[in-house]
């Protein structure tokens, strides 16, 4: 029986999403995972959200977090993506599920970014593999 997970991205960045997605879905087939769902959303102060109804799903067994937060002119990528993940620890802990957090930042700059999309996406997937 294959187990199943459900990815959340952020439609920010979507072609650089689009490419950790699909780093994403190889990883999980090296670990024998199958990405049942996959939900985009406008940017990452949606991803607890989408996160949330996830988790809730019987057949889900962990999901994975896929996005970029910019550093910008103010604090406020760095206030957000600070509460983000806050809320995607709590939600782990909640529904007692694994969360591979793929968030590229907060405080990404745009020479950070690239580097960083497929290590992150492989790494998030590997979290859950783990964790399961």
């Amino acid at each position: 029986m294959t187990t199943s997970i459900a990815i959340v991205c952020g439609s920010f960045h979507k072609n650089e999403i689009e490419r950790m997605l699909a780093w994403a879905q190889d990883e999980a087939s090296r670990h024998g995972l199958e990405i049942a769902e996959v939900v985009w959303v406008p940017g990452a102060m949606e991803v607890p959200l989408a996160l949330d109804r996830l988790l809730s799903l019987e057949g889900i067994a962990g999901a994975a977090c896929l996005g970029v937060i910019e550093k910008g002119q103010t604090q406020h990528g760095l206030a957000m993506g600070q509460a983000v993940i806050k809320s995607v620890i709590e939600l782990q802990l909640v529904h007692e599920k694994p969360v591979g957090l793929g968030i590229i930042g907060p405080g990404a700059e745009p020479q950070h970014i690239e580097p960083r999309l497929e290590p992150h996406a492989r790494a998030a997937i590997a979290a859950i593999a783990s964790m399961l």
